[in-house]
């Protein structure tokens, strides 16, 4: 009897295996996945993005399939990056931002890259959290990603996840930094407008953070004047236009604005849409649009080449064994680091 038991409950527990491995063979399917994707489905795009970030190696297959099929269908959005220091109100931002465009009938990505700790290679990947009112939104997707090791803080599939969103039909792609180190020219690449989001009275006023951000920035958007802090999100306005002033003129036709908002309190986020709608008409106008859309294509080529190459230079076994052996003999001070460089790219 008891056998008989312990039988059909070994069958009941095959069969269950057996349901979920095909499920999960389903799942995986790249026709069925595009299917998904193309018809809006939310947890099919968060597994696709999650097959895009992933670093092994039998997910690449799927994923060149997965960008192949949705290549067509993906290019119909305005992407916006979104970079500021931390603490100067971004995810604030985003989230009213976002409810902004929805309730104008948009339908909104947000790309949100959390920073990595150097030394847990923890991350918190707490945005959805931070924006809890627009995730609850049916025409908004989140998606809080790991910035790991990958320059500045930009993950390192971003791209591809661009396409993946806009295949699924959102036509508005809000790209968001840590705000530290390079990660802005990274953003600046694979985005049509770049808002710089500062506050005031963080003594950077005159020196506009870095020179480079700057001249990056399309737009500039003075957050928190509300309050107290009025005054000086107006003395702070006029010094950054007349930092912009001193740029020469760009290519585009386009001279950077500066506005100022406060995303706790909801003011000032028409204004600043209206200014990105005129960017748009502008840039669409005079062809530089497209014209940009086809560097940042040529870039990504190039990117991710030089990923390509990297990856496949560090996993070639000998490469390991003499990574060390060269480690090693710095360490001893027996090399020099360009000296060991030079024998391990002649390997």
């Amino acid at each position: 009897m008891h056998q008989q038991e312990n039988s059909q409950k070994e069958n009941v527990s095959s069969k269950s295996a057996e349901r979920i491995k095909s499920l999960r063979r389903k799942q995986l399917d790249p026709e069925v996945l595009i299917d998904r994707i193309l018809k809006g489905d939310k947890p099919a795009l968060s597994q696709a993005i999650t097959s895009v970030e992933s670093r092994s190696f039998k997910h690449r297959k799927l994923v060149s399939k997965l960008i192949e099929g949705c290549l067509p269908r993906a290019n119909n959005s305005v992407r916006i990056g979104i970079t500021g220091v931390p603490g100067v109100g971004k995810s604030t931002f985003i989230e009213v931002f976002g409810n902004y465009l929805i309730n104008r009938g948009k339908k909104v990505a947000v790309l949100a890259v959390d920073p990595t700790s150097s030394i847990s290679k923890g991350s918190i990947l707490g945005d959805k959290t931070r924006m809890a009112e627009l995730v609850k939104q049916e025409n908004a997707f989140i998606r809080p990603t790991a910035s790991g090791e990958s320059l500045g803080g930009v993950a390192r599939k971003t791209r591809e996840s661009i396409i993946l969103c806009e295949a699924a039909g959102y036509d508005t792609i809000l790209i968001e930094t840590v705000g530290v180190g390079q990660s802005e020219t990274v953003v600046h690449s694979m985005s049509d407008f770049f808002l710089l989001l500062k506050i005031a009275g963080a003594g950077d006023e005159l020196q506009g953070i870095k020179r480079g951000i700057m001249e990056m920035a399309d737009a500039i958007v003075i957050n928190k004047a509300d309050g107290e802090n009025k005054k000086a999100t107006r003395q702070a306005k006029s010094e950054f236009r007349k930092a912009l002033h001193l740029y020469p003129d760009r290519e585009n036709n386009w001279k950077p604005k500066v506005k100022t908002c406060s995303a706790l309190y909801n003011s000032g986020i028409e204004s600043i849409w209206e200014m990105i709608k005129n960017y748009f008409k502008l840039t669409e106008s005079n062809g530089y649009f497209q014209q940009k859309r086809n560097e940042q294509n040529k870039y990504w080529l190039l990117q991710t080449i030089n990923e390509e190459l990297k990856n496949n230079f560090y996993k070639r076994p000998e490469i390991e064994s003499a990574l060390e052996k060269e480690l090693k003999a710095i360490e001893d001070q027996e090399t020099t680091p360009f000296h060991a460089a030079q024998r391990l790219l002649n390997m």
